[in-house]
């Protein structure tokens, strides 16, 4: 933390050690029965430990559950599709649609890859929230007579669970098409079978076995 600090100094940036905070990650076995840690200190200032941290929007909690940043995402999808809807006499169908991509939907879309791996609750409460505002934006004929699922596929929308495999996807091609970031292009491995298979081919990559909650959240 010291050296962190000092390069912040020597960069000219400034860390406001007073408004920074330390959480300690891990799953409730492990937490339970971890040392007492020390508090951090960094330029002369203590950090305290915190039930969990709001980094770029996103809120971690110390077993990386992200139950609170799901129910945070909702009631903020829920707040401006209720906007939405109070203004909805007044828009036609692609200004519909598009304020409810840019100011909705984009939060369902925002860093959702930290959502793979998360509890079957968590996805059901954001399907929800999707399927609640798709009915607002299509008209009432086409509202009536269609599924939920209807309803996304006419507003060319994935379900919650497939738009977080596609951008693991995308993110995944990226990083193998440029060798960026490097500290993620280490984490991948083509997978070389033992013996000549049809799969030798197909470019896969290898796939680390895990067998704790906690290690099927991580997105690579």
């Amino acid at each position: 933390m010291s050296v962190l600090h000092n390069w912040f100094c020597h960069n000219g940036l400034a860390l406001n050690s007073s408004k920074s905070e330390s959480i300690l990650f891990g799953t409730r076995q492990r937490l339970r029965n971890f040392p007492l840690v020390s508090t951090p200190t960094i330029a002369g200032s203590q950090l305290p430990f915190s039930d969990n941290i709001k980094t770029l929007g996103v809120t971690l909690d110390p077993n990386l559950t992200l139950n609170q940043c799901v129910s945070s995402l909702c009631k903020s999808m829920h707040f401006h599709t209720r906007a939405l809807c109070h203004i909805r006499p007044a828009l036609s169908d692609c200004m519909a649609t598009t304020l409810a991509t840019s100011l909705v939907q984009s939060r369902l879309d925002y860093t959702n890859s930290l959502l793979h791996g998360t509890s079957v609750a968590n996805i059901h409460k954001l399907q929800c929230a999707q399927n609640s505002l798709s009915p607002v934006i299509l008209s009432g004929r086409h509202r009536e007579h269609l599924s939920a699922c209807m309803r996304l596929s006419n507003l060319h929308w994935l379900p919650v669970c497939k738009c977080i495999n596609f951008k693991l996807a995308l993110t995944t091609y990226k990083i193998l098409s440029t060798h960026q970031p490097a500290y993620l292009r280490s984490l991948l491995f083509p997978y070389e079978p033992t013996r000549a298979l049809h799969s030798s081919s197909q470019q896969l990559l290898n796939v680390p076995t895990v067998t704790t909650d906690f290690g099927k959240r991580a997105c690579l």
